[in-house]
This record gives C-alpha cells, structure tokens and sequence, in this order.
C-alpha cells in the first residue's frame, strides 16, 4: 500500500522559514515524481512545486520561485520542501502526492490531475 506522509507545518511569523516533509512508502521511492500542493480555505488545490523522476528536474509554481526548494533524499524516501521568506498567502494547507505511474511526468508538471497518490495535508499558517 502506497502511503505519503506529510509533516513539518506550523506557525511561522511572516519572512520566517520552515521545511516540510513527505516520507513516502509501498513504492519504489525514487521512481516516482512527487509534487507538493496546497490548498487555502476557499480556493482550489495548486501546485506548488514538484521533483521529477524522469529527468530529475525541479518546478515551481510562479508565485514561490526563488523562496521554495524541492529536494529529496532517496536513503531516507523523503522528499522535502524548503520554504523560506514565507508570506501570509503562504497559509494554506500542504499536501505531497505523486503519479500512480512511475517514472511519469504529469501534464504541466503541476497538474492535480496528474497524481493519484495523497497524503494528509500539513497546516502552514504564516502571521503578519
């Protein structure tokens, strides 16, 4: 059974920094694309950034380039997400998640479609 576990939310004063995380397990780790997202209270779901298993590259939704970092660590079958210079429209609820398939980039990359596998989410909440 394919499980993702997201952790390492919190509240954090806004220009603050946390790192999330997302152990991943029932799958072969490093063949799959994992893609964090989130979702505030009111909006739809977005992409936020993702790590992929085809060609290793990294993508970002425009609105955290420059402040977010996608890494992971395949001993560990942990995928993390480095959030620096946090803003309050930072505040929403982050989910990892990754394609059924291996070895597969979603259409766009950040596309919720895309991926089949969900874990929990982890509450980051950023104060003014």
């Amino acid at each position: 059974e394919v499980q993702l576990q997201a952790s390492g939310g919190g509240l954090v004063q806004a220009g603050g920094s946390l790192r999330l995380s997302c152990s991943a397990s029932g799958f072969t780790f490093d063949d799959y694309t994992i893609g964090w997202f989130r979702q505030a209270p009111g909006k739809e779901r977005e992409g936020v950034s993702c790590i992929s298993r085809v060609d290793d590259s990294t993508y970002y939704a425009n609105s955290v380039k420059g402040r977010f970092t996608i890494s992971s660590d395949n001993v560990k079958n942990t995928t993390y997400l480095q959030m620096n210079s946090l803003k309050p429209e930072d505040t929403a609820l982050y989910y990892c998640a990754s394609p059924l398939q291996p070895r597969y980039n979603p259409p766009g990359a950040l596309g919720r479609s895309g991926y089949g596998y969900w874990g929990q989410g982890t509450q980051v909440t950023v104060s003014s």
